[in-house]
């Protein structure tokens, strides 16, 4: 079984979900309304398995660190902000630091204004599991950005730079971008249109974007900020950046705050992302990037 396949069933099933549900499965977070004609939350959970997502031997403040960002990158893909956060925790048996990883979870929580009020924690045998929930509230006045969003004629940008994450760290020390989020929206609202967190690489959630959207994403391979060390493919494919991918209707910024900002396709009719390689031919995009595999 693959995640893809996994994920496909879960939307198609998730078509009625109550009147409460403004977005369900297959966005960055659900989109709730906790009483009727109340305002929305963004809900979203993130797990960090020991051995898939980080080392036995990666420093404890790391491992809080991508556990509480993980999440955090979600609401800043919907552009809102975190209110807080819950986690649970599989601690393996012989694990002797479980004091100090919450604490260090904790204190990267209050880092970005999002403190933990509760969660679980079970003791067992296998690896250490951390299961982070983050309840955030959408944009006051652009709203939740959507997936679904992206119209023909867009732009299609990056923030940041792309690839190469996993051989040099970066996906241990990565910054959410909620500044570049709220930015995006303060000063295009709808003009904004689709948007996603990079966390399976640019190609794979690009065409994300596409199929949610129902348009066609052409991506120019010579356009992509390169992290040194990564080729155009791995800026591709690698994922674990945690960059935003989104499309806009107008000028580009050069950067959000601080953050530099990167042209890299178009939006047009039609489906799929295409990438256009180095040497002119077309290649499919969305299938370039991470899939869980069983």
């Amino acid at each position: 079984m693959r995640e893809s396949e996994l994920l496909a069933h879960i939307y198609q099933r998730s078509t009625s979900l109550g009147e409460h549900v403004v977005v369900g499965p297959g966005d960055d977070c659900a989109v709730v309304r906790l009483t009727d004609n109340g305002p929305a939350a963004l809900l979203t959970t993130d797990q960090l398995v020991e051995g898939r997502h980080y080392n036995a031997d990666t420093p404890l403040d790391l491992v809080a660190r991508k556990a509480i960002a993980r999440s955090i990158s979600d609401i800043a893909a919907m552009g809102g902000s975190p209110v807080c956060a819950l986690a649970a925790a599989t601690i393996n048996s012989e694990f002797t630091q479980a004091n100090e990883l919450f604490d260090a979870m904790a204190r990267w929580a209050l880092r970005w204004s999002c403190p933990l009020v509760g969660g679980d924690i079970a003791i067992a045998d296998g690896p250490t599991v951390l299961t982070t929930t983050v309840i955030g509230t959408p944009h006051r006045d652009r709203g939740a950005v959507l997936r679904s969003q992206a119209r023909s004629g867009d732009l299609v940008c990056v923030t940041g730079s792309l690839g190469n994450s996993l051989a040099t760290g970066r996906h241990l020390s990565f910054e959410p971008r909620l500044l570049e989020g709220a930015a995006l929206c303060d000063a295009f609202g709808n003009k904004l249109g689709a948007m996603i967190d990079l966390s399976d690489g640019l190609g794979r959630d690009a065409g994300r974007i596409a199929a949610a959207s129902g348009v066609r994403l052409t991506l120019e391979s010579s356009l992509l900020p390169r992290a040194e060390g990564a080729d155009w493919r791995s800026a591709l494919q690698d994922g674990e950046d945690y960059e935003l991918c989104f499309t806009l209707r107008g000028e580009a910024p050069a950067e959000l705050a601080g953050t530099p900002v990167t042209v890299v396709g178009v939006v047009d009719a039609g489906s799929g992302c295409r990438v256009r390689t180095p040497d002119g031919e077309f290649i499919d995009g969305a299938a370039m990037g991470w899939d869980h595999e069983s």
